[in-house]
């Protein structure tokens, strides 16, 4: 398990969940303002070469997110920010750490500009990194923190998400929480990011519920996650599970149908990550407790503009955008950017994912959904 980074910013605690929701307006508006043409940061730098490729290496398709929203928003701000002068040259890993590196290999013999980075296997990626360092091309890791000389990382506040999700299961289970079984689904023991989800969950968890069992879940996969989760309730029994914190959404939807699959029709609350389209759905239904919505919109267009910042040799707008600072296990000091992050329930959607843009109305309360969407204050 990687060691959690250091960064300059003070635990914000679950105050930021609420507040999270205001600062994500503002941000939105000042920093990202691809999805409408405004904003001050929108033209290309004049006098700054604008002819950029930038190197986009995702990890898999499993996790929606990153062909859903990441890709399509980050190529939308590099053409934004280079007046389209600038190109996204892109290369998904399907989840190989094997794959990952013969890309990285083709993007640095390619002599592309910069490479955002969300590594697979964040140890693994580290020779890669220093290759491309050789070759004076910056990387930036994106999402997850990677080894190596990185330039910068772009992420969220990642111990803060196991925060919210820790604090929200407490909440849900009252007073009845000190005694209440406690199944935790942790992610990738390569990410890093699984390292700080685990610790923010746990300052929640920890002295406040029974923890029965804990896994990690290889690759974030959710079949792994289904046959841990069966596991579980064969240790525990079908009906000592009162909650399951579940690092991300994928996975919860596998925990939830393990629970179903099982006979449980009274489902005790499961969290998520990361927004997904089914687990919104699954939360309008009841299904899924929470998720926690981390504004793609503001981390990939951040990132875009720190990745073109770094090329162009705009250290003034660099720094200002990477103001917070983290400690990789190779590295000291890295110039980061972590994004706020909010718990979505049935309570706040609209302010939310439907607010960005993230997903319509029409898209959540299908035909199946609708009662459930009407009963919330929803109607496509």
């Amino acid at each position: 398990m990687t060691s959690a980074p250091r960064t300059n910013t003070a635990r914000r605690g679950t105050t930021l969940v609420t507040a999270g929701l205001t600062a994500l307006s503002l941000l939105s508006l000042s920093a990202c303002g691809a999805r409408d043409g405004g904003g001050s940061g929108d033209s290309p730098s004049p006098g700054k070469r604008n002819d950029i490729t930038v190197g986009l290496l995702l990890p898999d398709k499993e996790t929606a997110r990153y062909e859903k929203f990441d890709r399509p928003l980050i190529e939308e701000r590099v053409g934004v920010l280079t007046g389209k002068e600038g190109r996204v040259a892109y290369a998904n890993a399907g989840g190989s750490a094997a794959e990952q590196s013969r890309q990285f290999g083709r993007m640095i013999d390619d002599e592309v500009d910069v490479i955002l980075v969300t590594a697979v296997d964040a140890k693994a990626i580290g020779p890669d990194v220093k290759k491309a360092k050789d070759a004076d091309i910056p990387v930036i890791a994106y999402d997850r923190l990677a080894e190596g000389p990185i330039d910068a990382y772009v992420s969220h506040d990642n111990e803060l998400v196991g925060e919210v999700q820790g604090r929200a299961l407490v909440d849900a289970l009252g007073s009845e929480a000190e005694s209440s079984k406690v199944v935790m689904m942790n992610g990738a023991p390569a990410d890093p990011n699984t390292a700080l989800f685990k610790e923010g969950a746990l300052s929640e968890l920890n002295g406040n519920v029974d923890i029965a069992k804990s896994y990690d879940t290889e690759k974030w996969r959710p079949e792994v996650a289904k046959a841990n989760m069966e596991k579980a309730i064969d240790a525990v029994g079908v009906d000592g599970v009162d909650a399951v914190y579940s690092a991300n959404d994928s996975m919860a939807g596998a925990v939830i149908d393990a629970l179903q699959e099982a006979g449980v029709s009274d489902l005790p609350p499961v969290t998520g990550q990361d927004a997904d389209l089914a687990a919104v759905q699954r939360i309008v239904e009841g299904t899924q407790y929470m998720t926690v919505y981390k504004s793609f919109l503001l981390e990939a267009g951040g990132a875009a503009e720190i990745a073109l910042a770094r090329v162009q040799g705009r250290d003034i707008q660099f720094d200002s955008l990477t103001s917070d600072r983290v400690d990789s296990p190779t590295e000291k000091d890295i110039p980061a950017m972590l994004v706020p992050v909010v718990a979505l329930t049935r309570d706040n959607i609209k302010d939310t994912v439907i607010r960005d843009d993230v997903h319509d109305v029409e898209d959540i309360c299908t035909a199946e959904y609708r009662a459930a969407c009407a009963s919330i204050g929803l109607a496509p």
